[in-house]
């Protein structure tokens, strides 16, 4: 269960930090904060959510590897973290690109 609560944590964190990035450029529109956050926010959890999923479908299974590389896309931009991806990722990417053996 602790895994779940550190995933909706974690969640939780990406809604803050995608909100708060907006602030600014809202109150230049003329969006109203609230607005301007709760959809900044709401698109990085479906970004992190979707891919989630993607790692799931593939599986059945979600490690930490693969967690860590879904939030990778809310870090801040040029950290280690926010260009790995994940393994189940780069194996696929390593599949397609070895030529296919020709008998």
């Amino acid at each position: 269960m602790s895994g779940l609560k550190q995933v909706l944590l974690r969640i939780l964190a990406a809604f803050a930090a995608s909100g708060l990035g907006v602030v600014g450029a809202g109150s230049i529109a003329g969006i109203p904060l609230w607005k301007a956050m709760f959809m900044a926010g709401i698109g990085s959890v479906a970004t992190v959510v979707e891919r989630l999923a993607r790692l799931y479908l593939d599986d059945g299974h979600l490690s930490k590897a693969d967690i860590d590389a879904a939030f990778g896309v809310i870090q801040k931009s040029g950290s280690p973290e926010a260009t790995e991806e994940a393994p189940k990722q780069r194996k696929r990417k390593q599949a397609e690109e070895q030529p296919a053996e020709t008998e």
